[in-house]
């Protein structure tokens, strides 16, 4: 069975169970009631090696929102996208050079609501190792992979605190050798991890 396939059996077994979107990141959003919810995507790409990995970018400190914060390719669903799924499509192409027909889609995970007002959809592909990206300077100050049994692994999800705006703020973090994995993208980890059974 190839990692598509088994990575289409454990979402489609994985819906049956309870919604698993992190509280605290959506009630920190209920705040924010009569602002607009943002629809955005990202693209989770599943490198196809014999050890699977997960490919993720990291930020240059340069940028307005996120500086230095590493993430996946993605960003708001623009009108001429063709859904969530085409504006992920779309971003990791402008971000990373991604072509889209090397991207098998498997599904989409749950949807996380940020505390900056987006609802982000995490679009699940599978892709080829060693595609010959190419990082768009400007958004995109490094691309690598990490190992995705350590990503899931829930002894490496350790859950921090701290005090945002007069209140307590917790978020998921997790550190792979010298990088520091948090906020939205670890959290959408941690929800991936509690749909998909591993070893797929």
């Amino acid at each position: 069975m190839t990692l598509s396939e088994r990575l289409r059996a454990a979402l489609r077994d994985g819906q049956a169970l309870a919604p698993v979107l992190l509280e605290h990141d959506d009630g920190d959003f209920a705040l924010r009631a009569g602002e607009p919810i943002v629809p955005a995507a990202v693209l989770v790409p599943f490198v196809d090696r014999p050890e699977p990995t997960i490919l993720m970018i990291l930020r240059p400190e340069t940028m307005r929102r996120h500086a230095g914060q590493i993430a996946f390719p993605g960003g708001r669903v623009d009108p001429g996208d063709d859904g969530v799924v085409g504006a992920a499509l779309r971003e990791a192409e402008e971000e990373i050079g991604m072509p889209r027909a090397r991207v098998d889609v498997v599904g989409t995970a749950d949807r996380y609501r940020t505390i900056t007002g987006y609802e982000v959809t995490p679009v699940i592909g599978v892709v080829p190792p060693d595609l010959p990206l190419v990082p768009q300077p400007a958004e995109v100050a490094d691309i690598f992979e990490v190992p995705l049994a350590y990503l899931l692994e829930p002894s490496n999800h350790i859950e921090q605190a701290v005090e945002w705006q007069g209140r307590e703020r917790r978020y998921f973090e997790i550190t792979w050798q010298d990088r520091r994995i948090w906020g939205a993208t670890a959290a959408m980890l941690v929800n991936l991890g509690r749909r998909l059974a591993y070893p797929l």
